[in-house]
């Protein structure tokens, strides 16, 4: 009998992954397709980080690393802490990982039980409902639509808690919108949170460099919440490092030994090279970080401009990350005569088949009324695929 797990079952595959998939059998068929569905820099690794790593290689890094990470990157990562975020870790509680996605899924699988309920803000990246469910947890979805420039409120945060809560998860700067709380914001929800002290937050910050609004801020600062927050982050976004797989998690020590007895039955150490890598992008200068913010803002400002001379699009300004999330549901219901567009799939799926423009339908972040397009590629691709797009819906009626 062939049949997997119930706790497989119970899974939905990812929605970024299977578009881009699309989109790479388009191009394999020689079809020229914009590629916007996935959310990776467009840049190059910074010269001294490859340096780092081919050094690692020739000084023979290539056996089992530590479990939790080796210690001068974990103090690496706790100075780094202290000095752009004003919190103070020891190197006890931080640990490293293969990605930032495995240490948001180590933490939930750590600390969420059966039965647990977990408040995720809706637009949520792809994988936290997932994540929630393999830890047999369920998911508490609270919508923030584009009308509260999709970020949860005090009193829906305080809405949503129940005796079963065991977790927040915040993304901020947000997967999928790029909505940035700030601090005035966060320091409400620290409000809320003071009163159920049993909840606790793991804060998804893996964005913290791209952003266009300032200093970024993490809900672990206020009074109480970092004994509570678990700060999920890695080197992928701000050091352009998506295949070097490391991501980092900083919480209390009680949190990070259970991560550590977790992460030693299932993968062990992070990649040795890569850790040695990582150690150079935080010790080295951080010029890259700043370049590759400022070229994304230039992206971000052109976006937005070309999007707003859509008809049919609403759109918001995102304060960081490198995505777009229009509201395309005005186009619900109609066709060019070919093709139906009845829902946010359908929209995007019209994109790729016939304006060949690769984007994600928002169904899968939570919100079906709108999609998401990475502008993480260059100026000339944003322009070629907000030409094709405007094109294509104007065949819609």
């Amino acid at each position: 009998m062939k049949q997997l797990s119930d706790r497989l079952n119970r899974l939905a595959p990812s929605a970024t992954l299977a578009m881009s998939q699309k989109s790479n059998e388009m191009k394999a068929q020689g079809i020229d397709v914009v590629n916007m569905s996935v959310g990776e820099p467009d840049f190059m690794t910074p010269e001294p980080i490859k340096e780092a790593g081919k050094k690692a290689i020739d000084d023979n890094y290539s056996k089992y690393s530590p479990v939790p990470g080796y210690a001068d990157l974990r103090k690496a990562i706790a100075d780094k802490l202290a000095r752009e975020n004003g919190l103070s870790y020891g190197s006890s509680e931080i640990i490293v990982g293969t990605g930032g996605k495995q240490c948001v899924c180590n933490s939930i699988l750590a600390l969420v039980n059966p039965g647990d309920e977990v408040i995720i803000p809706a637009p949520y990246w792809v994988s936290y409902p997932q994540m929630v469910k393999l830890a047999g947890g369920n998911p508490v979805v609270v919508e923030a639509g584009i009308e509260q420039n999709f970020k949860m409120t005090a009193s829906q945060l305080e809405e949503a808690i129940t005796p079963k809560t065991k977790m927040l998860i915040l993304c901020s700067p947000s997967n999928p919108t790029g909505s940035v709380y700030s601090k005035t914001e966060l320091e409400s929800l620290a409000q809320v949170l003071a009163k159920h002290e049993d909840v606790l937050v793991l804060s998804d910050e893996i964005y913290e460099h791209i952003n266009y609004v300032g200093h970024h801020e993490s809900i672990a600062q206020f009074e109480g919440m970092k004994e509570r927050t678990v700060i999920c982050n890695g080197v992928s976004k701000a050091y352009a490092m998506t295949g070097w797989r490391l991501g980092w998690a900083a919480a209390p020590e009680w949190i990070i030994k259970g991560m550590n007895k977790l992460q030693g039955q299932y993968t062990s150490g992070t990649c040795d090279v890569s850790q040695r890598a990582a150690l150079a992008a935080y010790t080295g200068s951080q010029d890259c970080v700043e370049d590759m913010r400022g070229a994304f803002e230039r992206r971000r400002d052109l976006i937005v401009s070309l999007a707003r001379g859509i008809p049919g699009l609403e759109v918001n300004v995102p304060d960081g990350a490198f995505y777009l999330f229009p509201k395309c549901s005005s186009y619900f219901g109609k066709s060019d005569g070919k093709h139906v567009v009845n829902n946010s799939m359908d929209f995007a799926l019209y994109l790729l088949e016939v304006g060949h423009v690769a984007t994600v339908g928002g169904d899968a972040f939570g919100s079906p009324e709108c999609f998401r397009m990475s502008y993480a590629t260059s100026e000339d691709n944003i322009r070629e695929a907000m030409s094709r797009i405007k094109s294509c819906l104007s065949a819609l009626h």
